[in-house]
């Protein structure tokens, strides 16, 4: 089953120090990890920063980052996230409702730029378009609330599947 969120216009304020995750995991080379208070405020800036120039990481808010975690892609140009959670079984994704139209192909098509970006989940699966946005600023905001608050980002769309 899947269900649309809607942004919404109000942000929560949110404590800008603290920290809610439990282990971070680069998908990139150097394949850094950090645990529990490993996870520092220099750490978070690094992440943070690093960001629009392109990252593939993990950010859990378990400690052995297994469940509950946060999944972001960006190449510079797109930028993908999406949460996953009780074995895949509870999932959300950045929904952009731009193409909302490609939904049923995406699903049919191992690969179509018009409905893939050149990103991939895990380094195998091409995201979709409808999954990612352009607008780094504010995906790097909606990041950064996850990892002060553990909750998604309310100034975007979401799609939850359950």
């Amino acid at each position: 089953m899947e269900l649309i969120i809607p942004k919404k216009a109000e942000i929560p304020a949110f404590d800008p120090k603290a920290i809610k995750l439990q282990h971070i995991s680069y998908f990139d080379y150097p394949y850094n990890e950090y645990e529990g208070e490993e996870i520092t405020e220099a750490v978070i800036a690094e992440v943070l920063r690093k960001i629009p120039s392109g990252l593939n990481i993990y950010l859990s808010l378990v400690p052995d980052g297994e469940d509950s975690w946060l999944e972001i892609n960006c190449d510079g140009e797109w930028l993908s996230i999406w949460y996953w959670s009780q074995d895949g079984e509870d999932n959300y994704f950045l929904y952009n409702p731009s193409f909302a139209d490609t939904a049923d192909r995406s699903k049919e098509v191992d690969f179509d730029e018009t409905i893939h970006t050149p990103l991939n989940s895990g380094g195998q699966t091409p995201i979709p378009k409808l999954n990612a946005i352009t607008d780094i600023e504010i995906g790097v905001k909606a990041v950064e609330y996850f990892i002060r608050t553990g909750e998604f980002y309310p100034g975007i769309d979401w799609l939850h599947e359950f």
